[in-house]
């Protein structure tokens, strides 16, 4: 059974930068495998931020983080990574990493949920 945990975040005037970290567990990341970054703001539905596909490294962001925030991953960490800089008081929001795993010969298709992280951002 995979477990993402989550780590970073916390509270940062506007202009600040933080790095959010999400560890798989339980099973190794690879192939067709899809990492995301979705946030969720009080009283707002979930939103998608930034994604990577595992093996061949492709990113997408939305237009409200692009040029801000970069999605990367370590392979041999079995980690990803959220590099958020130039925070603004709108990024404020529980963050939280998805794996999408799609189904393949051996295995079901998966989809995991980290446990959120809380990020804070002052004017």
């Amino acid at each position: 059974q995979v477990q993402l945990v989550q780590s970073g975040g916390g509270s940062v005037q506007a202009g600040g930068s933080l790095r959010l970290s999400c560890t798989a567990s339980g099973r190794s990341l690879m192939g067709l495998d899809e990492m995301a970054w979705f946030r969720q703001a009080p009283g707002k539905e979930r939103e998608f931020v930034a994604s990577i596909s595992w093996s061949i490294r492709i990113t997408n962001y939305s237009d409200s983080v692009k040029g801000r925030f970069t999605i990367t991953r370590d392979n041999l960490q079995n980690t990803v990574y959220l590099q958020m800089n130039r925070l603004q008081s709108e990024d404020t929001a529980i963050y939280f990493c998805k794996l999408n795993a799609p189904r393949t010969p051996f295995s079901p298709p998966l989809t995991a949920w980290g446990q959120g992280t809380q990020v804070t951002v002052s004017p």
